[in-house]
Formats: structure tokens, sequence, C-alpha cells
């Protein structure tokens, strides 16, 4: 069960993209399919595709999944993640969560990055309880969580786990992580590593 809203319903199109997801989203390569996992209503959805990406959102909410319909470069997938098998067989140039956490799905999300491609993660993590919702132990991660879920995977390119005031209180976790390129492996677009 997803924790209750902290904020704005997350299908309102005014809600703005994660500035960490914009921050790391030119680490993603020219053309890459991405997953935007537990999209809601689509804020990142709309961000990536906007910059040329083709991005596959998917969410158990059909209604919230509806104003993403049509979109260029936009598809959909109606899914219950945690009550279902993963209902995913491929990997992606890039895989964005943000607000979500359902600690069962953590390998499959690391193991849905593709060679050269990125995962950009954030929600919630200890401490959120003292200021807002969730407050739930099971919606909050353990401090190290998601680098502890990427080990031995990914190479970690940004790593951040505290308080943030601004616009509002709320204690996250978040990372950036890239599947490097196996030995010997020819990739006709490299990622793009300029921060």
């Amino acid at each position: 069960m997803h924790p209750p809203p902290t904020q704005p319903c997350s299908s309102e199109p005014t809600l703005a993209a994660s500035a960490w997801v914009l921050r790391f989203a030119p680490l993603i390569r020219t053309g890459a399919e991405v997953l935007d996992l537990a999209c809601g209503g689509g804020r990142h959805t709309r961000a990536l595709a906007a910059a040329g990406h083709r991005v596959l959102g998917v969410d158990r909410d059909a209604l919230a999944l509806q104003s993403l319909r049509g979109l260029p470069g936009v598809r959909t997938l109606q899914a219950d993640l945690e009550n279902a098998p993963w209902p995913l067989h491929q990997r992606f140039g890039a895989v964005v969560v943000t607000n979500y956490l359902w600690r069962a799905l953590l390998p499959q999300i690391v193991r849905s990055v593709d060679e050269g491609g990125v995962l950009i993660y954030e929600t919630f993590a200890l401490g959120q309880q003292t200021v807002g919702r969730p407050a739930r132990a099971e919606f909050l991660l353990r401090p190290g969580e998601l680098l502890e879920a990427v080990r031995g995977e990914l190479r970690v390119v940004a790593f951040e786990d505290g308080f943030q005031a601004l616009p509002r209180p709320v204690f996250l976790q978040r990372i950036c992580a890239v599947r490097e390129c196996a030995p010997g492996s020819v990739s006709t677009d490299p990622p793009k590593y300029n921060l």
C-alpha cells in the first residue's frame, strides 16, 4: 500500500519535476528509453519526454496515467508493482523513481538499468516521521540503503541522505548511479558525463 500523499496529488501537472531528477537527466543517453516507475501523473515523464526521450510511465493508478496518453514519446503501463509479478522484461537507458519505496523491488529496479544507463532515485528517509508523512518505517529508507541497493552493480555518481528545509521540511535519500559498459563492449552513443 502506498503512503498517503504528503503534497498535492502527483497527477496534478503543476507539480514541478524534482531538482534531483533534472540535475542528472543530462546523463541519460540521447534517444534512450526511460522508465518512470510509480510515475503518478507524470511530472518526470513529461519533463523527460520534452527533453526528447522515449518514456514508459508505470503506475497502478489508471486515472493518473490518463493524462499522459497521447503525449509524444510517451507510453504508459498500468501495473500493481506490489501485488503482481514484475511486468517489465527489458532494460532501460534510465530508470527514474521518486517518492516511492517498495523494498522488494529494489533489486529488480537496479537490474533494469541497461549498460551505459543511469538510475535516478529519490524518496523519503528516516527522520521524515518527525516532520510529516509518510511516517511509517516501511516507507522510509534506512541510512545508506540506496547505496547498498546498487553496491556491486552500479557506479555511484552522487548520493545524499539528509534533511532539506525548502520548499518544505523533508528527510530524503537520493542517488544517481550508472551501469558502466562491460569491457570490450561497443556503444554507438556513449553516456554523457558532463555534470
